[in-house]
């Protein structure tokens, strides 16, 4: 037991370089806590310091860093998570990455993937990585702790003690009784800045076109959500609900939307169409990174249901190659922008039943499904695990597909149609301008 824990200090060696950090619990002298960004550097310390043996007084349960031990008592936050993309971290498609690529260019990967010490020295365990303990891990590191991707103690556990948000309930955090020795409450977790230690790339980060590949704390702080403090949290963690939906979602990414269509018939018998699309429910860029796309289509369609033409086709999306060299488009929408969208199609001699079809498709891992696809080129230098892994991943991506939208505009009337979605609690879904 004590030579896991020895080794996980070093495990893989570049994967843990680096001493335990300072415990969190250490306070100020004023307020009994140390600021939002005092706390959040400390605590989101890359690479995050080994837990240490839990107590000897602790519990099995409460000693125990596995989600499924934390969901004995917090069941509803459990199960959130277990439909949350945060538990999906350690996917299939991470996993093959971490074949390829070197132990330390994975460990950047990881940080947030998977960021705890014990799950590093798992994974190093699993791929045979240099320094690897030579035993299996104490009965509170169970061995799937790997797989859990951003579990549960990735946010709330470090040294063995125990961090959360400030209680509803009022409760301080320290009252007898309470279990794994109570709980370090901090306003930090409801503060944007918490989130953005993951997504949110430093000034001198990767970039592409100049652009940072991660900028979302950067486009919330420009946007109106920012001005009037809807968080993070306060969009993807509803009433503190451990959902992190987004792109994922469908009603959530309808939500983020506003759209207008109008048609005029013109004098030549064509009909000018124009749409416009607004951003009116994300607190930052839609879509915010380059990872997904989303598809608008207009399509004519006549009074079977088949579809005549494609009036309009318009990608939301940031694209690059696989390779992040090269950027081919990037057609975001800032958060309270616009764009207006034309096109133009001949109306049918006799209109009555047809109409005009308004398609959202959403891709949420269009990046990965080409850089997958591009992989199996190299098939052949690959062992079978590996090649499983890739494979697997493309089928998984694949299947998060889906159709957020659907509606239909009859001809045989006005050509019109509003979608605007309901304001989230704090924000007035106004638009801010145009971006032609």
């Amino acid at each position: 037991m004590l030579r896991f824990l020895q080794v996980v200090r070093r495990a893989a060696g570049v994967l843990l370089a680096g001493g335990l950090v300072a415990v969190l619990a250490a306070c100020d002298s004023g307020s009994g806590q140390p600021p939002v960004e005092e706390f959040i550097e400390r605590h989101w310390e890359f690479p995050v310091a080994p837990q240490g043996m839990p107590p000897d007084h602790f519990g099995v349960t409460e000693a125990s860093l596995s989600a499924e031990s934390c969901g004995q008592c917090h069941a509803r936050q459990f199960e959130d998570w277990q439909t949350s993309r945060h538990s999906e971290t350690m996917n299939d498609g991470l996993r093959w990455q971490l074949r390829v690529f070197s132990p330390a260019e994975a460990n950047s990967c990881m940080n947030c993937h998977t960021p705890l010490a014990e799950q590093k020295a798992l994974v190093s365990t699993e791929l045979d990585w240099p320094n690897a303990p030579d035993e299996p891990p104490p009965a509170h590191v169970p061995e799937g702790l790997a797989h859990e991707g951003l579990t549960c103690a990735g946010c709330h556990v470090r040294g063995n003690q125990r961090f959360g948000p400030e209680h509803r309930a009022g409760l301080e955090g320290d009252e007898e009784g309470l279990p794994h020795d109570g709980f370090t409450p901090h306003e930090a977790f409801s503060d944007s800045q918490f989130c953005a230690a993951c997504h949110q790339f430093p000034d001198d980060g990767p970039r592409l076109n100049g652009k940072l590949r991660q900028d979302t704390q950067n486009e919330w702080l420009e946007s109106e959500f920012a001005g009037r403090g809807v968080t993070c949290q306060g969009c993807h963690m509803p009433d503190r609900r451990h959902l992190w939906r987004g792109i994922s979602d469908p009603q959530m990414t309808r939500d983020a939307l506003a759209l207008e269509l109008a048609g005029q018939e013109q004098a030549d018998g064509e009909v000018a169409v124009e749409l416009e699309v607004a951003n009116v429910g994300a607190g930052h860029h839609f879509p915010t990174y380059m990872v997904p796309r989303v598809d608008l289509r207009l399509l004519l369609v006549d009074a079977d249901g088949e579809a005549r033409a494609e009036v309009l086709h318009h990608p939301i999306q940031w694209k690059s190659s696989v390779d992040l060299t090269e950027e081919y488009f990037d057609h975001r929408i800032p958060s309270g922008d616009s764009v207006r969208l034309s096109a133009g199609f001949e109306l049918p001699e006799d209109p009555q039943g047809w109409s005009l079809e308004l398609h959202m498709d959403v891709v949420p891992k269009e990046f990965y499904e080409r850089m997958y696809r591009d992989m199996l080129r190299q098939a052949d230098r690959m062992d079978r695990e590996t090649l499983a892994l890739l494979q697997n991943a493309l089928a998984e991506a694949e299947a998060t597909r889906y159709r957020a939208l659907r509606e239909r505009i009859p001809l045989d009337g006005p050509i019109r149609l509003e979608l605007q979605p309901d304001p989230l609690p704090g924000a007035t879904n106004a638009r801010h301008g145009s971006a032609e």
